[in-house]
């Protein structure tokens, strides 16, 4: 049973109609390599599944979601997040948070003063696969199950 996915914008601003646009905002995912993490509910499934030719989507881990927010969180002013924020959202550490954003009873939209989203780096090295396609049909959009090894590359 998936608790929570890790969602990645692939695809740029240009060209978007607004039906996914406005999607793709509800879920803070406005510009491209942005990544943000969503507890899985039906409703998000929806979503993600509208929306599935701009983004890729994983279900996530405690390490990566670890890694995520040590390396790419943010709170208000664009500083990075540190032991003391994490102590006044109400959690003992880092591991502490990741552990409930994977379960889904943490949302990053809910916890002020951290911004919804992570930005990532374009991946070094490139893409292995085709950035236009599904990830059935060999490219990196959709449901992708080598997401979070992309991400490392992206952080």
């Amino acid at each position: 049973m998936t608790k929570a996915f890790l969602v990645v914008r692939m695809r740029g601003t240009v060209n978007v109609p607004h039906w996914a646009r406005t999607t793709l905002v509800l879920l803070h995912l406005d510009k491209k390599f942005r990544a943000t993490i969503i507890p899985a509910k039906d409703n998000t499934k929806g979503m993600l599944d509208k929306i599935k030719h701009y983004i890729s989507w994983q279900e996530i881990d405690v390490p990566t979601t670890k890694e995520l927010l040590e390396k790419k969180a943010r709170i208000d002013g664009y500083k990075k997040l540190t032991a003391e924020d994490i102590t006044k959202l109400g959690f003992k550490s880092t591991d502490d948070l990741a552990k409930s954003l994977v379960e889904g009873t943490a949302t990053l939209s809910k916890l002020k003063p951290v911004k919804p989203w992570f930005a990532l780096a374009p991946p070094r090295h490139g893409f292995k696969r085709k950035t236009k396609k599904m990830y059935g049909e060999g490219g990196i959009l959709g449901s992708h199950k080598e997401l979070l090894e992309q991400v490392r590359f992206m952080m």
